[in-house]
């Protein structure tokens, strides 16, 4: 029993003086590089006058950010990939992969801010449009997993409060289907939550903290045996990127909190919302990381609700969509709404540690 117990001292050890230094190191070198940029970035856009396009049947109180800079999420998303490359190990298929599709995500992303600029209109690419290119994207990165790992076709669920996981195997078609939408639903819902100063990106930090945490149980022997999670080799690998999105997100939230002085846009929600989606899908935990962005699926079927009451009885259910507007229209006031916001969001990521 005590040599087991040496052992295991030993692991810990070599794990916490090996990666500790690199998880700080790159939580550091993100914060630090998003929030020195952010002001050469704002200040450069003002110059040329390349600011957020308001939506025109939107809160009369947004035409007040008409001249805020927009495309934040170019700097997060560099930061991000510098610590990254400077700090993991580029070995790791994990990392490799995270950073390719998130890449290809970042460019739809430009696409859509850079046609809302040019034209002048808040639409940008069409919805087709998106999720078009969305899906192509989604089905390359789902068959390449696929071809060079076979082992990961099943899913898992977490029967709350018990250490019980039920596993199901998978065939090709459902396994596709599955992780094609739960990438393109996180990473939309993340793109309409962005709708108020500072209210996406919190709920985004939250949850990469979140996934830290399971990345660590995940592919740590003795802390997935505890949990009854499946162990997957290398995956604490997947804690550098987690902490680099939660470095770039608090630098970023500096100037995106309300009064925010620059937005994200489009390159940075669905790159961003793609990347944890990613993750999550690495660690086997797609179950737990649902409930830990109940917040971003709650606005989008706020959206779908309202688009099937007013298809079919031309009334709406909400006076206005996503959900935190329809808060607006009802007189509360921006900073209350997304404090609330975040507080539900903090809430949900403790419950999932609760039911595990």
């Amino acid at each position: 029993m005590f040599t087991y117990f040496k052992n295991y001292l030993k692991y810990v050890n070599f794990f916490f003086i090996n990666f500790k230094i690199r998880s700080i190191m790159t939580f550091i070198t993100s914060f630090s590089i998003t929030f020195f940029l952010i002001p050469i970035f704002i200040n450069y856009f003002y110059k040329k006058k390349i600011s957020q396009i308001i939506r025109k049947n939107g809160p009369i109180t947004h035409f007040a950010k008409k001249k805020t800079p927009t495309m934040g999420g170019i700097i997060i998303l560099l930061s991000i990939f510098i610590s990254v490359i400077l700090w993991s190990d580029l070995s790791n298929k994990y990392i490799l992969y995270i950073l390719f599709i998130t890449f290809l995500y970042s460019i739809i992303g430009f696409i859509d801010d850079f046609y809302k600029i040019i034209l002048k209109n808040s639409i940008g690419l069409t919805a087709y449009k998106k999720i078009f290119l969305q899906s192509i994207v989604n089905i390359f990165f789902i068959l390449f997993i696929l071809i060079n790992n076979k082992k990961e076709l099943y899913i898992q669920f977490i029967i709350p409060f018990t250490h019980k996981i039920i596993k199901y195997n998978l065939n090709i078609i459902l396994y596709i289907i599955i992780y094609y939408f739960i990438i393109i639903i996180i990473s939309n819902s993340v793109n309409l939550t962005d709708g108020l100063d500072g209210l996406a990106i919190m709920p985004i930090i939250f949850i990469s903290l979140g996934l830290t945490c399971l990345s660590y149980f995940t592919g740590n022997v003795y802390f997935s045996k505890y949990f009854n999670f499946v162990y997957i080799k290398n995956s604490t690998e997947l804690i550098i990127i987690c902490l680099s999105i939660v470095g770039s997100g608090l630098a970023f939230l500096w100037y995106n909190a309300y009064p925010a002085k620059i937005f994200m846009g489009d390159v940075g929600s669905l790159s961003l919302g793609c990347m944890i989606s990613i993750i999550a899908i690495f660690i086997k935990q797609e179950f737990l990381f649902l409930i830990m962005c109940g917040i971003f699926i709650i606005e989008s079927i706020s959206v779908i609700i309202q688009l099937i009451k007013f298809k079919y009885t031309k009334k709406r259910f909400f006076l206005m969509a996503p959900l935190h507007h329809h808060y607006e229209l009802q007189g509360i006031l921006e900073p209350c709404i997304i404090i609330r916001f975040w507080i539900i969001s903090l809430i949900l990521i403790l419950f999932t540690f609760i039911i595990i």
